[in-house]
Protein backbone atom coordinates (compact mmCIF):
# COMPACT_ATOMS: atom_id res chain seq x y z
CA UNK A 1 0.00 0.00 0.00
CA UNK A 2 1.27 3.38 -0.62
CA UNK A 3 2.19 5.62 2.04
CA UNK A 4 -0.58 8.58 2.20
CA UNK A 5 -0.40 11.89 4.35
CA UNK A 6 -0.84 11.42 8.11
CA UNK A 7 1.74 8.50 7.61
CA UNK A 8 4.79 8.24 9.11
CA UNK A 9 8.35 7.38 7.00
CA UNK A 10 9.13 4.26 7.58
CA UNK A 11 12.33 4.15 9.65
CA UNK A 12 14.78 2.43 7.62
CA UNK A 13 18.73 2.91 6.73
CA UNK A 14 19.77 4.75 3.55
CA UNK A 15 23.08 6.45 2.67
CA UNK A 16 23.80 10.15 2.56
CA UNK A 17 27.58 11.44 1.60
CA UNK A 18 28.86 12.99 4.33
CA UNK A 19 32.27 14.91 4.57
CA UNK A 20 34.59 11.74 4.75
CA UNK A 21 32.22 9.24 2.29
CA UNK A 22 29.51 7.39 2.64
CA UNK A 23 27.25 7.20 5.72
CA UNK A 24 24.01 5.59 6.77
CA UNK A 25 21.00 7.24 8.45
CA UNK A 26 18.19 6.21 9.70
CA UNK A 27 15.16 7.88 8.21
CA UNK A 28 14.02 8.80 11.50
CA UNK A 29 16.87 10.74 12.11
CA UNK A 30 17.08 12.58 8.88
CA UNK A 31 13.23 13.81 9.09
CA UNK A 32 13.16 14.15 12.91
CA UNK A 33 12.44 17.67 13.67
CA UNK A 34 12.33 19.24 10.10
CA UNK A 35 9.95 20.37 7.38
CA UNK A 36 11.51 18.22 4.32
CA UNK A 37 10.36 18.68 0.40
CA UNK A 38 11.41 15.17 -0.62
CA UNK A 39 11.36 14.02 -4.27
CA UNK A 40 11.85 10.53 -5.55
CA UNK A 41 13.45 9.68 -9.35
CA UNK A 42 13.73 6.15 -10.73
CA UNK A 43 17.60 6.77 -11.25
CA UNK A 44 19.84 9.48 -11.61
CA UNK A 45 21.30 10.51 -14.89
CA UNK A 46 17.99 8.57 -16.76
CA UNK A 47 16.19 11.20 -19.10
CA UNK A 48 13.53 12.20 -17.18
CA UNK A 49 15.16 12.68 -14.02
CA UNK A 50 18.53 14.68 -15.67
CA UNK A 51 16.81 16.99 -17.53
CA UNK A 52 13.58 17.72 -16.23
CA UNK A 53 13.01 16.52 -12.32
CA UNK A 54 16.10 17.77 -10.58
CA UNK A 55 16.51 20.39 -12.44
CA UNK A 56 13.58 22.43 -11.17
CA UNK A 57 14.04 21.56 -7.65
CA UNK A 58 17.40 23.24 -8.57
CA UNK A 59 16.16 26.29 -9.98
CA UNK A 60 13.45 26.47 -7.45
CA UNK A 61 15.81 25.86 -4.20
CA UNK A 62 15.23 29.50 -2.88
CA UNK A 63 11.59 29.89 -3.50
CA UNK A 64 11.14 26.18 -1.85
CA UNK A 65 13.17 27.61 1.15
CA UNK A 66 11.07 30.67 1.64
CA UNK A 67 8.24 28.64 1.77
CA UNK A 68 9.26 27.49 5.36
CA UNK A 69 11.36 23.93 4.30
CA UNK A 70 14.23 23.62 6.15
CA UNK A 71 16.00 20.96 3.05
CA UNK A 72 15.02 18.92 0.14
CA UNK A 73 16.06 15.61 -0.32
CA UNK A 74 15.87 13.29 -3.49
CA UNK A 75 15.83 9.56 -2.98
CA UNK A 76 16.96 7.36 -5.54
CA UNK A 77 17.50 3.53 -6.31
CA UNK A 78 20.51 4.11 -6.95
CA UNK A 79 24.23 3.89 -4.65
CA UNK A 80 25.33 6.87 -2.92
CA UNK A 81 28.49 7.50 -5.24
CA UNK A 82 26.30 7.51 -8.41
CA UNK A 83 23.72 9.84 -6.50
CA UNK A 84 26.33 12.32 -5.81
CA UNK A 85 28.33 12.57 -8.92
CA UNK A 86 24.30 12.88 -10.24
CA UNK A 87 23.90 15.91 -7.88
CA UNK A 88 27.54 17.13 -8.48
CA UNK A 89 26.89 17.31 -12.34
CA UNK A 90 23.65 19.30 -12.03
CA UNK A 91 25.14 21.99 -9.38
CA UNK A 92 22.63 20.50 -6.87
CA UNK A 93 25.66 19.72 -4.49
CA UNK A 94 25.19 21.66 -1.25
CA UNK A 95 21.70 22.49 -2.22
CA UNK A 96 19.71 19.36 -2.68
CA UNK A 97 20.25 16.19 -0.03
CA UNK A 98 21.15 12.83 -1.90
CA UNK A 99 18.88 9.37 0.17
CA UNK A 100 20.65 6.62 -1.63
CA UNK A 101 17.72 3.78 -1.38
CA UNK A 102 20.52 1.55 -3.07
CA UNK A 103 18.74 -1.83 -2.89
CA UNK A 104 15.54 -0.48 -2.88
CA UNK A 105 14.60 -0.76 0.83
CA UNK A 106 12.97 2.72 1.63
CA UNK A 107 10.76 2.48 -1.57
CA UNK A 108 9.49 -0.77 -0.81
CA UNK A 109 8.46 0.15 3.02
CA UNK A 110 6.49 3.45 1.26
CA UNK A 111 4.56 1.52 -1.24
CA UNK A 112 6.03 3.45 -3.92
CA UNK A 113 8.16 0.65 -5.79
CA UNK A 114 8.84 0.71 -9.39
CA UNK A 115 9.49 -3.07 -11.20
CA UNK A 116 11.63 -1.89 -14.22
CA UNK A 117 13.53 -5.69 -14.76
CA UNK A 118 11.68 -5.65 -18.25
CA UNK A 119 14.14 -2.56 -19.40
CA UNK A 120 17.25 -4.16 -17.45
CA UNK A 121 16.85 -1.51 -14.69
CA UNK A 122 15.69 -3.64 -11.89
CA UNK A 123 13.38 -2.75 -9.15
CA UNK A 124 13.32 1.22 -8.28
CA UNK A 125 11.28 3.68 -6.63
CA UNK A 126 8.24 5.35 -8.42
CA UNK A 127 8.60 9.35 -9.32
CA UNK A 128 6.86 11.69 -6.69
CA UNK A 129 7.00 14.88 -4.28
CA UNK A 130 5.84 14.92 -1.09
CA UNK A 131 6.34 17.31 1.83
CA UNK A 132 7.41 15.69 5.18
CA UNK A 133 7.23 17.66 8.76
CA UNK A 134 8.86 15.70 12.02
CA UNK A 135 8.92 12.35 10.02
CA UNK A 136 5.07 12.90 9.14
CA UNK A 137 3.83 12.67 5.27
CA UNK A 138 1.39 16.24 5.05
CA UNK A 139 1.48 15.39 1.52
CA UNK A 140 2.69 13.28 -1.55
CA UNK A 141 2.09 13.24 -5.24
CA UNK A 142 2.82 10.24 -6.99
CA UNK A 143 2.94 9.96 -10.77
CA UNK A 144 1.38 7.53 -13.00
CA UNK A 145 3.48 7.33 -15.37
CA UNK A 146 6.95 8.06 -13.61
CA UNK A 147 8.16 8.84 -17.39
CA UNK A 148 6.67 12.17 -17.42
CA UNK A 149 7.03 15.21 -14.43
CA UNK A 150 3.49 17.22 -13.62
CA UNK A 151 2.58 16.42 -10.04
CA UNK A 152 5.69 15.46 -8.85
CA UNK A 153 7.12 18.85 -10.31
CA UNK A 154 8.94 21.38 -8.38
CA UNK A 155 6.32 23.98 -9.64
CA UNK A 156 3.74 21.29 -7.81
CA UNK A 157 5.32 21.51 -4.94
CA UNK A 158 5.23 25.04 -4.28
CA UNK A 159 2.18 25.43 -5.11
CA UNK A 160 1.18 22.72 -2.25
CA UNK A 161 3.61 24.75 0.00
Amino acid sequence: MTIQAGDKIPDVTVTIMGKNGPEPIKTADYFKGRKIALFSVPGAFTPTCHAKHLPGFVEHFDALKAKGVDAVAVTAVNDIFTLDAWLKDRGAAGKIDGLADGSAVLARAMGVELDLNDFGLGVRGKRYSAVVKDGVVEWINVEENSSVTTVSSAESTLERL
